[in-house]
């Protein structure tokens, strides 16, 4: 088949996952040379699947394997009664295979996953788990800043204990693999790496992590001839005026690089993706608003960037 396949899952069935997802493609409309599959819960609102007739030919089928038969200029519309996140492992699986070429998630709460069976906390260990891939990030892509966090969702208090040079030197070539995706004038910059503590340590005086992991990472960036510079100073490196310095921000811990990050950009700009696995797989960056479900208020801006880069990352 001459398509790319992008599968497009909608999510925890009770949040605002389809709307996002259905006025994303609605705003987008066809791509050139792409063919959407949409999974989506079998009882899914008929309103956005009208928004989305506006712009595409439809066809529904009841599975993944009969939607990989269908070629043609349609969108594949998976309507489904599996858990939303078995949608995500059978499209991944299928990235696996090649049959599917990048995967764009909407928003899927812990709790459902806990409630399909799975073992997993979200999509990222889902991903990993099925591509036993060993050193996998969180990357995301916003229209002022980018950021990847070096690890991901852990109790503050046992941050320390997961950070090595081995952990910051993986997730600075996975951070380094997204700079070289970006637009040209970006990807020439550095890659900022905030420091751990307050101040970046000021030299020791402030917690020992800076003097530990920095020297080395300093000649293993040297080595690879990764760009990069820090520590920063992690409560002034997200000043406007120090946005244009970096391509990339690398966060030590989760809060450290979201919190900036979802401030700056809310729901208008920013694009989640999963980095260090064999294929595309982005996202939204923001949860399932259940408390919005159904008041056709959720924001679409996210899931359209979301899905923008999933066929752009597929195209390279």
């Amino acid at each position: 088949m001459s398509k790319l396949r992008i599968a497009l899952t909608t999510g925890d069935v009770d949040g605002i996952g389809f709307e996002v997802t259905a006025k994303a493609l609605h705003h987008l409309g066809p791509q050139k040379g792409v063919q959407f599959l949409l999974w989506r819960p079998d009882g899914a609102s008929q309103k956005y699947l009208k928004l989305i007739d506006q712009k595409f030919e439809r066809i529904t089928v009841d599975d993944l394997f009969q939607a990989l038969e269908i070629e043609g200029p349609y969108l594949i519309d998976i309507a489904s009664d599996l858990a939303p996140a078995k949608w995500v492992e059978l499209s991944a699986k299928a990235c696996l295979k090649k049959e599917i070429h990048a995967l764009a998630t909407a928003p899927l709460s812990k709790t459902s996953i806990k409630a399909a069976g799975f073992k997993d906390l979200g999509h990222t260990d889902i991903l990993k788990r099925l591509s036993r891939a060993k050193h996998v990030h969180m990357g995301f892509v916003g229209e002022k800043f980018n950021v990847v966090l070096a690890t991901a969702h852990l109790p503050v208090k046992e941050i320390t204990k997961h950070l090595s040079f081995s952990v910051l030197a993986e997730a600075l070539i996975n951070a380094n693999e997204l700079r070289k995706k970006l637009p040209t004038a970006q990807a020439k910059k550095p890659i900022g790496v905030l420091g751990l503590n307050p101040h970046a340590g000021e030299a020791g005086l402030i917690g020992q992590e800076e003097l530990l992991f920095f020297p080395e990472l300093v000649s293993f960036a040297k080595e690879k001839k990764i760009p990069f510079e820090g520590p920063l100073v992690p409560d002034a490196a997200f000043f406007p005026e120090n946005w244009k310095k970096y391509s990339v921000y690398l966060s030590l811990y989760h809060d450290q690089g979201l919190i900036p990050f979802k401030m700056i950009h809310g729901q208008d700009s920013g694009v989640h993706m999963t980095l260090g696995i064999p294929f595309v797989r982005t996202s939204v960056d923001h949860g399932t608003a259940k408390d919005i479900f159904g008041k056709n208020k959720a924001n679409p801006h996210s899931m359209i960037d979301a899905v923008r880069w999933a066929v752009k990352l597929a195209r390279l």
